[in-house]
């Protein structure tokens, strides 16, 4: 029997396009451009599957949904958007849709899509929320974010334990935070912990508490994040600098589902989720007996990497706008950024990423009585934000320059602000410096991480490659391209 597809949207020109596409794929097609058709044909028990648009002149599918979920629960509705939000991701999932779609959508996605939710149906329970959550932890409408959307969409009503990955300043701990506040375990404490942040021979009595007498010092039975965070979420920041003492507790309270407190005995039972993160490539870690491989495939149920600021430029002027709004909240008066200081934002590489993009705009707005930013403002921060550097980092360059010419300019630049002085003595091992990081990072990444490749490109020794990645701190991820 073929099955029939119910289409809502104001648009003619996509009621037009999805007529035809899944008339070609074999299903029977229903159209019509309002919400209320829509309800009658439901209410009368038509149709297999919905695929409606947010935004109609009469409802908002929002509202539409909660009705469709408790008269048919069986009924898949496929939600499509042009507000490409993270809220509007989540509100598709805790509304019941079985899958959301930003416009402009894929119609060989949209496809096969339709074909998994006709012929596995899945029920979701409606969950009506308090709307009034209109705060936005995640911002940006990029095609890198969307698929993050999703993701965390369809992650929101499971207990998966979820690795995340990104370099420094991407946004790792929201994702987490997102995570737990938007899922099933919102009611439940969000513990976090930065591995980074504490004494090594510590980790273990943080993480699992400790007896009285367990250690010198241990004065009191005290709690760890596990007993702290019993029916919520663990944050495990930074997992890669975990001790491997650490990681093999941590090994065997994700395999049996519970742990012993430092100095303890008694086992105890703990209902927590785990969702870890990490800037570091693991599976280098692993090669190199830093890191259980077998915790990392424990840990590594849903991997989730987020893009540096870089990849997704498009979203800077949206990521503006929010920490204006931060910043006016917080009563550092309001600031207009004009065209061409927004285009040079999006054409700088943002090393520190999100939280370097962040401290410029409160820095900004709290430093310059200007109502509206200009180029040259934003120009003079960036090149300000790397001091005493003879390379200028700031600014991205269009147009075809040769390594020569670039040092050539930046070193004239260089000799000019010193007026009739001369620089500090040491140039000649500042500028190799300079040059080195970048040049290292571009070929560990055109290699995706492989260093034996990557010294073989620069002509290298790999034991002397991997010395100057640890003395500049190149930190490289192995990753597909699209990633």
């Amino acid at each position: 029997m073929t099955a029939t597809i119910l289409v809502a949207d104001d648009d003619a020109a996509i009621r037009t396009v999805l007529n035809q596409a899944l008339s070609r794929a074999g299903y029977d097609v229903r159209i019509t451009s309002n919400a209320a058709t829509l309800w009658r044909w439901i209410s009368a028990g038509e149709g297999d599957l919905v695929v409606t648009d947010v935004v109609m002149p009469d409802e908002n599918a929002f509202d539409l949904l909660p009705r469709i979920k408790k008269a048919r629960p069986d009924l898949p509705v496929l939600v499509m958007s042009a507000q490409n939000t993270f809220m509007t991701a989540i509100k598709a999932s805790e509304k019941g849709a079985y899958d959301y779609l930003p416009k402009p959508f894929d119609l060989t996605e949209l496809i096969a899509i339709i074909g998994r939710a006709l012929s596995e149906p899945k029920r979701r329970p409606a969950k009506l929320e308090d709307e009034s959550q209109d705060g936005m932890p995640l911002v940006g409408r990029s095609a890198a974010m969307q698929e993050i959307y999703r993701m965390l969409a369809r992650m929101m009503q499971t207990d998966l334990t979820v690795m995340i990955s990104g370099e420094s300043g991407t946004g790792k701990e929201l994702v987490a935070r997102a995570l737990h506040e938007y899922g099933r375990r919102r009611a439940g404490p969000f513990v976090a912990i930065n591995m980074a942040a504490i004494p090594r021979d510590l980790i273990e009595s943080e993480l699992f508490g400790h007896e009285k007498g367990a250690f010198t010092g241990a004065q009191a039975r005290s709690t760890g994040r596990f007993e702290q965070a019993e029916g919520g979420t663990l944050f495990l920041d930074e997992i890669g600098d975990m001790p491997m003492d650490a990681q093999t507790r941590l090994l065997r309270v994700l395999q049996q589902g519970e742990y012993t407190t430092v100095g303890g005995r008694t086992p105890i039972r703990t209902d927590v989720r785990i969702v870890a993160a990490t800037n570091k490539d693991l599976k280098q870690s692993i090669n190199q007996g830093l890191f259980r491989e077998d915790l990392y495939y424990r840990l590594n149920v849903v991997p989730l990497r987020l893009p540096p600021l870089r990849d997704r430029a498009e979203d800077i002027p949206d990521l503006v706008r929010h920490f204006i709004q931060q910043a006016e909240k917080e009563g550092l008066g309001t600031k207009r950024f004009d065209h061409e200081a927004l285009e040079l934002m999006k054409a700088y590489p943002w090393p520190g990423n999100v939280r370097e993009l962040e401290n410029l705009i409160r820095r900004l707005m709290a430093l310059y009585p200007q109502d509206i930013i200009s180029r040259e403002i934003i120009e003079a921060e960036l090149r300000n934000d790397v001091p005493d550097s003879p390379i200028e980092k700031g600014v991205v360059r269009t147009g075809s320059v040769t390594i020569a010419q670039a040092v050539e300019e930046n070193m004239r630049a260089y000799f000019a602000s010193f007026g009739d002085k001369l620089p500090p003595s040491g140039l000649y091992e500042r500028v190799l410096g300079e040059m080195e990081y970048p040049l290292i990072l571009a070929a560990l990444t055109a290699t995706r991480g492989n260093q034996i490749k990557a010294a073989d490109l620069l002509g290298l020794n790999r034991n002397t490659l991997r010395k100057k990645i640890r003395e500049l701190g190149v930190s490289v991820y192995r990753s597909s391209r699209t990633a």
